[in-house]
């Protein structure tokens, strides 16, 4: 049902005049989205604390619950409840989202009490998004839609925000750069698993993008498991460590940020403590032991280039934007604390000074004990290849145990990364076994001037023979033929 509902949704925005591309249907189906998600979970809310005798009050105000302007519901004959045929459409509903709903909304947050409610989430969101469908009757049938959804049941939720990720994946997909909004989710799972995090950890993504290492995170740790291997429940005390005191984000695009917030919402989360705002424009001198986090997960922007009033924040000056997202990285993390970054390849061997500092600080400053080699097309519509740094701070690198993904196909939109094919690294990664993928290098044998970490798999097995020289001949001559027959033809028709 929410699968077809949200090609019908993009169906009705693709002919508005306001909504011309996948981001647009993303930002506006999620502004309305989130409303009729809060209205369920008002009154999930008004439910439990009529369950336990305790008094309610509704964070929005009667004229602007959904139930009110969006969706007025009559009885049909059948005893059935449906929307009145009188509710608002057209240019009245248009001038009511525009002129009272979107500056109701965001006036939440500057009324809030802190930044960590829910209240305060809600004026962000609508402070930052504006409502671009132009019709009035197009957005009365996108309302119409939406209001077939429930978000009741947990089944319901779980449906949802994985079909909402969906979105994401496609919004990424769809940009010129599909790592900026979309880390594939099997890859952001099996850093999860080899980090581990833990109930009372504080856990950051300073390019926090779409929050997918957030919500991964949430869901793992939402589900923690016994010494026997068994799931558990959480306490009443260890969900509220969750949901307020777990889960930290930086994110500077104004559109990525929105959605991260939104999307942790929507799994589960109530309050986000995710900051708009430029992580790098922080100096890293500032950064004392009370601003530090136990865990990092990330995937910063490769390829971006910094401005130098931006690097003098960095001891290693650099416009590589990974490079000085890695340093922040270093830095942010507790004495003892836990990383799973991915970065360009090109990190691991590249030969200009910042990188050669950058490097020896990782290795002297921090225990790099796993690299995860990605291969090409792991992200979709990045062209470049990446690897993932597993790296412990407090004690320098002995050993890195690498472990490089060989795979039997080719990823792309067609065929992406899946959670099997990172089975092998995560179980292997428990003991740092060799295997044909997977081998350990002594950090004293690498070079001490370059710390060159390039991926040279020694147990790979030897590539198929060499075709015979007359064989390889024989092929450019017919390839050569092949092309003076195409040139003839088109000298005949000039």
């Amino acid at each position: 049902m929410f699968e077809q509902t949200f090609k019908n949704i993009d169906d009705i925005l693709h002919k508005d005049a306001g909504c011309g591309s996948e981001l647009d249907y993303v930002e506006q189906t999620s502004w309305v989205l989130f409303l009729k998600y809060l209205d369920d979970l008002e009154r999930d809310k008004a439910t439990a604390a009529e369950l336990t005798g305790k008094a309610w009050t509704p964070i929005i105000n009667r004229e602007f619950q959904w139930s009110v302007w969006a969706a007025p519901k009559i009885t049909n004959g059948n005893g059935s409840l449906r929307i009145d045929h009188n509710a608002m459409t057209g240019d009245d509903l248009t001038d009511f989202v525009n002129g009272k709903l979107f500056p109701y909304l965001k006036k939440f947050k500057t009324d809030a009490e802190s930044a960590d409610t829910i209240e305060y989430k809600i004026g962000e969101i609508f402070s930052e998004l504006k409502n671009r469908i132009q019709s009035g009757y197009n957005l009365r049938e996108v309302i119409n839609r939406i209001d077939e959804l429930r978000f009741r049941t947990h089944a319901e939720k779980h449906e949802m925000s994985h079909l909402y990720e969906d979105k994401i994946k496609n919004m990424g997909n769809a940009g010129r750069n599909g790592g900026e909004y979309y880390t594939p989710r099997p890859l952001i799972r099996s850093i999860v698993k080899v980090v581990a995090p833990e109930i009372g950890q504080k856990i950051y993504d300073g390019a926090v993008g779409s929050a997918g290492f957030l919500v991964e995170a949430f869901e793992y740790m939402k589900r923690p498991l016994t010494s026997s291997g068994q799931s558990r429940e959480l306490s009443t005390t260890e969900y509220e460590i969750l949901q307020k005191r777990t889960f930290y984000g930086k994110e500077k695009k104004s559109l990525a940020y929105i959605i991260g917030i939104m999307n942790m919402i929507l799994h589960g989360v109530e309050a986000p403590n995710i900051i708009h705002t430029n992580t790098l424009a922080e100096n890293l001198a500032d950064i004392q032991e009370k601003d530090r986090y136990d865990v990092v997960l990330a995937n910063p922007p490769f390829g971006g280039k910094e401005r130098a009033e931006v690097q003098q924040n960095f001891p290693i000056k650099t416009g590589e934007t990974a490079s000085l997202f890695l340093q922040h990285f270093i830095k942010i993390l507790k004495a003892g604390g836990k990383a799973g970054v991915v970065i360009k390849n090109t990190f691991l061997s590249n030969t200009d000074n910042a990188t050669v500092a950058i490097r020896k600080t990782l290795l002297e400053n921090c225990n790099l004990h796993t690299v995860l080699d990605l291969p090409g097309g792991t992200f979709t519509g990045a062209g470049v290849k990446t690897v993932v740094l597993f790296f412990e701070k407090g004690k320098a690198t002995q050993k890195v145990w690498f472990y490089q993904l060989n795979l039997d196909r080719n990823l792309g939109k067609t065929n992406p990364l899946n959670e099997n094919d990172l089975a092998e690294f995560v179980e292997l990664q428990k003991t740092f076994a060799d295997s044909e993928n997977s081998w350990t290098v002594n950090v004293k044998d690498i070079d001490q001037n370059t710390f060159d970490l390039s991926v040279k798999n020694p147990n790979k097995k030897e590539e198929a023979a060499l075709r015979q020289p007359q064989a390889i001949l024989e092929e450019m001559k017919a390839l050569d033929e092949e092309s003076a027959e195409i040139l003839n033809s088109i000298l005949e028709l000039i």
